[in-house]
């Protein structure tokens, strides 16, 4: 087992060979459900954290963003990219890196990849919302958008809330095919569906994931009966949403920070003053979450740097004592903090 470093000077480096085998040392399931935790317990303290939309850079083919946040002790960012055009390219639609940081000394203390990362805490935090909101006793979920983070938003609903059967729907019939493939010994029922309307037969819960930069209509109003809970995940940016707009007229909606999603989110499509419930409150018990059987819930997630903030800080406690980091020499630390040139010069030999 290699010990953390104790030299300012080197920073732990998972890397993504290092997190896959993290997460099959520690279980997939577990995982997820301990993610939940943490980011449970940190959106529990809210306002102990610095909070702003996240700082995107858009293109016409994609967005690049940066993430950060702190609790005062600990400082953390993401770097996130979201290229819908990259599949047909053989590239991932995202991939992503992390780092926290020290507040007191400003010294990194962990960097990490988080493409693997971000799918996870995507489906804890779903499944989170969830576990709040969905009609009690679920046991089915529509899985709409087949795609990179569909196998993990399976997952994370069987661990946390107890889903038994997901009925997957994807306009591409091979990535329903390789969601189910990969799903095969999960534990779960696994029904591949022809069309989005059959996925929803006997669905409590309704997720839906899927990459193009655009004003879509994955979900028609006529396809959402009374009682069920929409995980909206695939509406992240301006000018992409998911989901029609009378859906959202009928539905209560919760956020993660409406200055981000209102932006970002589903509700871009909605007046600005439109009534939205704060997660946090939630979790606290200061607002109810479902209240009724016929109340239409819905997750309209777009992701918050504070879900990858408790990420990083479970990744780094889950590293400990561990071979699954490299240590980085990516610190300059002379002998004498005001030499740093002296360090230098000395380096040539």
């Amino acid at each position: 087992m290699t010990p953390l470093p104790s030299h300012l000077a080197y920073v732990p480096f998972v890397s993504v060979e290092h997190m896959m085998g993290l997460v099959h040392h520690i279980g997939i399931e577990t995982v997820l459900r301990e993610l939940a935790d943490e980011i449970e317990a940190d959106f529990l303290r809210w306002e102990s954290f610095d909070k702003t939309p996240r700082i995107a850079s858009h293109s016409d083919v994609g967005v690049i963003e940066l993430m950060p946040t702190s609790d005062g002790h600990m400082y953390g960012f993401k770097y996130v990219n979201g290229h819908p055009k990259n599949t047909k390219e053989g590239l991932q639609t995202v991939t992503a890196f992390g780092l926290l940081a020290d507040v007191d000394s400003g010294y990194p203390k962990l960097l990490t990849e988080m493409t693997i990362l971000t799918a996870l805490r995507t489906a804890a935090m779903s499944a989170l919302v969830a576990k709040h909101l969905a009609p009690k006793g679920a046991t089915t979920m529509a899985m709409i958008g087949n795609g990179a983070q569909s196998e993990f938003q399976c997952l994370a609903f069987k661990a946390i809330c107890g889903i038994k059967t997901v009925r997957l729907y994807d306009a591409d019939p091979a990535a329903t095919q390789k969601c189910a493939r990969n799903l095969a010994g999960s534990g779960l029922t696994v029904i591949p569906c022809k069309s989005g309307e059959d996925s929803m037969e006997g669905a409590q819960i309704i997720t839906t994931c899927t990459a193009d930069k655009q004003n879509a209509t994955i979900l028609t109003d006529n396809m959402i009966g009374d009682g069920v809970h929409i995980n909206a995940i695939g509406g992240d940016c301006p000018g992409k949403t998911e989901l029609h707009r009378d859906i959202l007229l009928r539905s209560d909606i919760f956020v993660e920070y409406p200055e981000q999603t209102r932006v970002e989110g589903e509700i871009q499509q909605l007046d600005v003053d439109h009534a939205v419930t704060e997660l946090w409150q939630v979790f606290s018990g200061v607002v109810p979450g479902r209240t009724g059987d016929r109340q239409i819930t819905l997750f309209d997630s777009v992701g918050f740097a504070i879900e990858d903030f408790s990420a990083l800080r479970y990744v780094l406690k889950s590293i400990q004592g561990t071979e699954f980091f490299i240590q980085l020499d990516m610190l300059a630390d002379p002998d004498d903090p005001r030499d740093l040139f002296g360090m230098l010069k000395r380096a040539k030999g």
